[in-house]
């Protein structure tokens, strides 16, 4: 069975990374809510209980997972413990005694309890003493309707607000003000405001590293040139060279014996992943684990659809399509700067092309937009199910690599 999942993150006030919601769907074909709900969270459970584990695909952090009447009835999120997984009582589910008696039992039992897309009424209170988090989507609620809610869990210190769907960096802003402590949505991932700032000598090494490897044939002695010319560089080079990830028998002294040992593909991954790390330090990691995400997906489903696409190119164009982003500039005065093949730079303006096709599915997958996924899954000719096996690697490997390059 095939773990149909997207996972979502959830930042605290300071951008840092709190937890990831898992929205789960039956499969591609299906679209939440047309299938049946208690089926969704039922098959969740099963699929992360028995073949594929939550830490494994939120690495350690709690899942928000959405429970139905039904399946809390069933005691479905006891089968994860209180450490993995954070109970989101689904909005469809009404207020009652025999909810109030589950929410309870749960809080006893040491779970968090969320409240999903909350709608005010004056019955919830009994809930509060059990409930730790309460979910507002900031598109459906007027800020008069979320200072009502404020005051109505005023003499409840220990609830806390979490905004949903937080899409620019405004709503974000005035969330905090109102006292948000968690923020949902893809706010972080666009620039915050376009403005013009030149990179370090550092960034620009790294940079001029990635044209000289986007090219058909790697010069290895202007790579290692450009290494030698930067001792941070050099170092970081070799530490990822010898990192337990590759099991090395004998340790890696020098930059040459690196690029040679580490080979093209490789190379081309790990100067990805260093400029996006490093280019801007006070960018959310949730955003560069993305962009990870995103590369190694790309590289994957270009490798599954064969020798059309080159996997080195979608990896790299994968990595660089949340740049704007994390340079807080536009995209056009970013690629002016740097020195890509011109293949990545057309895929990224225009937003056209094979490689865009590629950009475009993972947004979907992201976002858990499953019926505009089928579209481009049509056009690419690719298989369902080797396509979530493909993010499914992608979420573990950037997970794993984002350790060996910060």
């Amino acid at each position: 069975m095939y773990f149909y999942a997207a996972r979502q993150p959830i930042l605290d006030k300071n951008k840092n990374l709190f937890a990831y919601e898992l929205l789960f769907r039956d499969s591609i074909d299906n679209i939440f809510p047309d299938i049946d709900g208690d089926e969704a969270t039922t098959k969740m459970i099963e699929a992360s209980k028995f073949n594929m584990g939550i830490h494994e695909f939120t690495g350690n952090k709690p899942a928000f997972i959405n429970f139905t009447l039904e399946t809390l009835s069933k005691g479905y999120p006891t089968m994860l413990t209180n450490e993995e997984v954070v109970v989101e009582v689904l909005e469809t589910v009404k207020p009652g005694k025999k909810l109030l008696a589950l929410c309870k039992e749960l809080h006893e039992k040491g779970y968090t309890l969320a409240l999903d897309d909350y709608e005010h009424q004056a019955v919830w209170a009994h809930f509060y003493p059990y409930v730790k988090i309460i979910k507002i989507d900031v598109l459906e609620t007027s800020i008069e309707e979320i200072k009502v809610i404020k005051e109505a869990i005023a003499a409840h210190p220990h609830i806390q607000l979490l905004a949903e769907k937080v899409e620019t960096h405004e709503q974000y802003n005035q969330m905090v003000e109102l006292g948000f402590e968690y923020f949902q949505g893809f706010f972080f991932s666009k620039p915050e405001m376009v403005k013009t700032k030149s990179l370090s000598p550092s960034q620009m090494a790294m940079a001029e590293l990635l044209y000289e490897t986007s090219k058909p044939d790697l010069d290895l002695a202007n790579i290692t040139a450009v290494f030698e010319r930067d001792v941070s560089l050099s170092y970081k080079l070799l530490r990822y060279a010898n990192s337990p990830i590759f099991r090395r028998r004998s340790e890696i002294s020098t930059i040459k014996q690196a690029l040679v040992i580490l080979g093209s593909g490789e190379l081309k991954r790990f100067l990805g992943l260093m400029f996006a790390a490093n280019v801007n330090p006070n960018k959310p990691t949730e955003l560069i684990n993305m962009s990870m995400t995103r590369a190694k997906f790309c590289e994957l489903v270009a490798t599954k659809l064969g020798g059309q696409y080159d996997a080195s190119i979608a990896f790299l164009t994968g990595l660089l399509s949340m740049i704007d982003a994390i340079l807080d500039e536009d995209i056009e005065s970013v690629l002016e700067k740097l020195p890509l093949a011109q293949e990545i730079k057309d895929t990224l303006l225009t937003r056209k092309g094979v490689m865009a096709a590629l950009i475009k599915l993972v947004e979907c997958v992201e976002h858990a937009e499953w019926s505009k996924t089928n579209i481009v899954i049509e056009k690419l000719h690719i298989d369902k199910e080797q396509l979530i096996e493909c993010y499914n690697e992608a979420l573990a490997w950037a997970d794993e690599q984002a350790q060996q390059v910060t």
